[in-house]
């Protein structure tokens, strides 16, 4: 059986627990004492019977140990899938969403999500959902916002009547009656 890879010299287990009873990281605590299990001579598998886990994970620490020292063993956050869209892609969006939709162009007569993300589409041959747009649009500094409803048969002249119709007999309130005693 080959050798595990050496730890670097400049630490040792005392400073290991130390460390690991300063931070607040449970994650890299845990890591920390497996390491100082192997620091005070222990095998690699108490190590990962101590942290949990199995061999190859501990070998994972220990490379991450000896590359960046105890910073190494905190978790971070997963990078994510890199943006499809570019500076020159968000420029247009920015441009076509300002200047707003041309009805005999576009088709459309306001701008929807599926509406850009087909334009994406066909303009740039860059395919994003529309969860992914919606985000790219409000870190330019849009909002979604909807138009109220508005029925299209809607009369002014009848609401007018209506109201002159029937008042609002909430504004002025009856003085309450006692109740009748029996």
């Amino acid at each position: 059986m080959r050798p595990g890879i050496e730890l670097r010299q400049d630490y040792d287990a005392p400073r290991l627990r130390a460390l690991a009873k300063a931070t607040r990281n449970a994650g890299q605590s845990r890591r920390l004492l497996a390491l100082a299990e192997i620091y005070d001579g222990g095998t690699r598998t108490k190590a990962a019977r101590l942290g949990g886990v199995g061999l190859q994970t501990v070998r994972d620490w220990v490379v991450r140990f000896n590359a960046h020292g105890p910073d190494g063993l905190v978790d971070g956050k997963a990078p994510g899938n890199v943006c499809r869209l570019s500076a020159c892609h968000r420029e247009a969006l920015l441009a076509l969403v300002e200047s707003g939709p041309i009805p005999a162009v576009h088709g459309v007569v306001r701008w929807r999500l599926e509406d850009l993300v087909q334009w994406l589409w066909d303009e740039f041959r860059i395919g994003v959902s529309q969860t992914t747009l919606g985000r790219e649009l409000r870190a330019l500094g849009y909002r979604k916002l909807s138009a109220r409803p508005r029925h299209h048969a809607k009369s002014e002249a009848a609401v007018a009547v209506f109201k002159k119709s029937f008042p609002r007999v909430w504004r002025k309130s009856q003085p309450a009656r006692p109740l009748a005693s029996r």
